[in-house]
């Protein structure tokens, strides 16, 4: 077993981290088609292993994940947002944690909710008129902010409060974007931007703050309201059962001193964030691949068509909506809303043939694989079919892996795919989107994978 694996030798202090910044796309592909299954560069003062096999990526995600956690994000930005919710704690609180959310996540209970997210599809398509231009990047984000609101919070924010959440997102954005100084310089040193991410998340804490006071019963605030058909929650059913949103299950255990309020605010902002920003970017990249492939674009409208018949979105149409399926299913893959994944091996590992030691930054990069030549033919076309049963079969498992994998998988799966075709199916029922900008799109690298311009789109009436 080698003990090295190869890679690019980067400049003193810095590593190739300079490199990474400029374009972490091209960066992390050239590295892909370069060095095969592992390669291995610095990053800053990070040791670090870019795994491209997917045999291996399934040992790190699934087969052999006990050994393999995530990096200690806690002592950086990432964990003064995040703190210790679900995407970022680890062992026995990350197991709890878990625990509580998963009935939250069921299909039994999301299957129950189709109707709600189609009808923040519906009111945001209503404030819509043919022949005006918007920004679709903006609006599904934010419709799919309300839904996650209203499912997993209880709660509904007036517009104001919610352009209030939109507008902390880009200074946000700014703070992770790929920074050769940050790399090499201590967390403790102030950098530009630091202010304004300061803020950014003081006024979503206190976004927070509101939620939960209204959530639990007080007075109520103003932008803050209740939703659903319980006293307390979104989904009380009515036998009685108690609601099963993610923030009433939370708050119950509060109540039984198995919550510290640290603890819920990490949860809410999590799920604030995380909760609808890949779902917002899935669309987002689906829209603009709608509009540049209008052959495509027709087979989505005429299968919309046939499936609904004249009825609005519901759960019994999203399993006949195939070609829809496949077309999401390819947006993810060109376009990953996450671009990699970082793991940390907890005791030397061998991976590629070759030794990763402990505390070593593991790289599991879908972009580098999701347009790997290895794994895809023509893999930069737009090719929904390719996700057709007959072909999917044929490519390793982790090939693709938009949504993680393992124990650690992305909880809010089934919730993002449930959402991503009722907004499609309830938009295409009435509009074309044509994108109006510059291509190809330039991407811009943070948390998640943004694009640089505005998504403007011209909605052409059907």
């Amino acid at each position: 077993m080698s003990e090295t694996p190869p890679g690019p030798k980067g400049e003193p202090l810095f590593g190739s981290s300079r490199r990474y910044a400029r374009d972490p796309f091209s960066f992390i592909s050239a590295l892909e088609e370069a060095y095969d299954d592992v390669a291995n560069f610095d990053m800053g003062p990070m040791n670090t292993y870019m795994v491209t096999d997917p045999t291996d990526i399934e040992r790190v995600l699934v087969s052999e994940s006990d050994s393999f956690r995530k990096p200690d994000f806690q002592n950086d930005a990432l964990g003064d947002l995040l703190g210790d919710g679900l995407l970022l704690s680890e062992g026995d609180t990350w197991q709890a944690q878990r625990k509580l959310a998963t009935p939250a996540f069921q299909m039994s209970r999301l299957s129950g909710m189709a109707d709600r997210i189609t009808g923040h599809a519906e009111s945001m398509v209503a404030g819509w008129s043919a022949g005006d231009t918007v920004d679709v990047e903006s609006e599904m984000a934010r419709v799919t902010l309300n839904v996650i609101l209203d499912l997993m919070m209880g709660v509904e924010l007036s517009p104001e409060r919610v352009r209030t959440v939109q507008d902390q997102l880009e200074p946000l954005g700014r703070r992770f974007e790929p920074d050769p100084l940050r790399f090499a310089m201590p967390e403790w040193v102030p950098m530009p931007g630091d202010d304004e991410f300061e803020a950014a998340v003081n006024t979503l804490d206190a976004v927070l703050d509101e939620v939960i006071e209204t959530r639990r019963g007080t007075e109520g605030v103003d932008g803050v309201s209740v939703v659903g058909r319980g006293d307390d929650g979104a989904d009380a059913a009515s036998d009685g059962d108690p609601p099963m949103d993610f923030l009433s299950v939370l708050l119950r255990a509060q109540n039984r001193g198995e919550q510290s309020a640290e603890q819920l605010r990490d949860e809410m902002m999590t799920m604030l964030l995380a909760g609808h920003d890949t779902t917002a970017l899935t669309l987002t990249y689906t829209w603009f691949l709608l509009s540049e492939h209008p052959d495509a674009e027709r087979r989505v409208q005429a299968e919309v068509d046939e499936v609904l018949g004249g009825d609005r979105p519901g759960m019994e149409h999203v399993r006949e909506f195939e070609y829809l399926g496949w077309v999401i299913d390819e947006a993810m893959r060109l376009y990953p809303p996450v671009f990699t994944i970082f793991r940390e091996p907890t005791e030397p590992v061998e991976l590629g043939g070759y030794r990763v030691p402990s505390g070593a930054t593991i790289m599991l990069p879908q972009w580098g694989v999701h347009r790997s030549e290895r794994y895809w033919d023509d893999p930069e076309s737009f090719d929904p079919e390719r996700f057709s049963p007959d072909r999917r079969a044929d490519r390793p498992r982790f090939a693709y892996f938009p949504f993680g994998g393992g124990p650690r998988h992305c909880i809010g799966k089934h919730l993002s795919l449930l959402e991503a075709k009722l907004i499609v199916a309830t938009v295409v029922s009435e509009y074309e989107l044509d994108f109006s900008g510059e291509t190809p799109l330039e991407l811009m690298p943070s948390l998640t994978m943004h694009p640089r311009q505005t998504m403007e789109m011209e909605l052409v009436e059907r």
